[in-house]
């Protein structure tokens, strides 16, 4: 059994300190009628429209992001962004997010905060609660609460032969800047400022599954591996006619190079697909090809296309 902690300590202060800094860090401009954020042993959340929808994401200082040639503020930020990024991959409006954080003494925590509360604010999508504990890495655990009206989530496993597979945008941007950081180029760097600030396409996923698109998910480890596991969850297989290379990109960062976030997506009526993305002022999804019915068929450029990308060494 702990021995209770005496609040005339030293620790107890610093550590009541620390979380009223950062509750202020991350406190939202405004809180919606009815819910309580923050403060309370849980937030209170009005009730969800449609499908409520929940993801989590852990982001690991050294991992996610080279503690060498980024800061904690971006490891706040990324966390976030990729995290709402599998709201965006499911057609999820966001509603609020809890981050715990584990980090060792001495950790810079209000920076750390700055960056989720930057990624908060900028995606409309609020701090509602969290934890922080001691720990000998530093890691952010960020769980996403969304909801889907009327059709409800698109999933991953709902592609069909015969449908259009498109992205929402050219592949090997986050990769590319991490090649070109550790060359020495600068943090303002466009394809670096993709690496360490991940923008999650909430915009376009809600746009996607109003289009009706038949399946979708998000590219976080490359299109190498994500597009297999979309055609796995389907039961389908594909044909690649090509693959949209970003600026200053390789042909290799592009297929497996992963954390870009762009939305693949499958459909039937990509026509109507690009009307919406127009008429909501985004920017034209890119055709990649064909889904089959043959699992056995994955092929671009006539080549088979074998599985590449990032994956977790457990």
């Amino acid at each position: 059994m702990s021995s209770p902690i005496d609040p005339t300590t030293d620790h107890y202060q610093r550590e009541d300190d620390v979380l009223e800094r950062i509750a202020k860090i991350v406190a939202p401009d405004a809180v919606a009628r009815g819910e309580v954020y923050g403060g309370d042993d849980a937030a209170v959340l009005r009730p969800f429209a449609g499908q409520a929808v929940v993801s989590t994401d852990v982001a690991v200082w050294g991992v996610h992001l080279d503690r060498d040639l980024f800061s904690l503020t971006d490891l706040g930020y990324k966390a976030v962004g990729a995290a709402l990024s599998d709201l965006a991959a499911v057609g999820a409006r966001p509603r609020g997010l809890v981050v715990a954080v584990t980090a060792p003494a001495g950790t810079d925590l209000d920076a750390l905060h700055r960056g989720i509360a930057e990624a908060a604010a900028l995606t409309g999508c609020p701090v509602v609660g969290g934890d922080l504990s001691s720990g000998r890495e530093v890691c952010v655990a960020v769980t996403v609460f969304g909801e889907c009206p009327s059709r409800g989530a698109v999933l991953r496993s709902g592609a069909r032969p015969g449908d259009e597979l498109l992205v929402t945008g050219p592949l090997g941007r986050a990769a590319a800047g991490l090649r070109r950081r550790r060359a020495g180029a600068e943090l303002a760097d466009e394809l670096v400022e993709a690496h360490r600030h991940p923008w999650p396409l909430i915009a376009e996923g809600i746009a996607a599954r109003g289009a009706r698109v038949h399946a979708m998910m998000d590219l976080s480890d490359g299109l190498g591996l994500d597009l297999h596991r979309m055609a796995d969850a389907s039961r389908v297989g594909f044909v690649l006619d090509e693959i949209p290379v970003a600026d200053g990109a390789t042909g290799d960062e592009a297929r497996g190079g992963g954390e870009d976030y762009e939305l693949l997506m499958a459909t039937d009526n990509s026509a109507r697909l690009r009307l919406i993305f127009e008429d909501r002022g985004l920017r034209a999804p890119l055709r990649l090809g064909t889904v089959v019915a043959d699992p056995a068929v994955r092929t671009a450029g006539g080549e088979p296309f074998p599985p590449y990308g990032f994956e977790h060494r457990l």
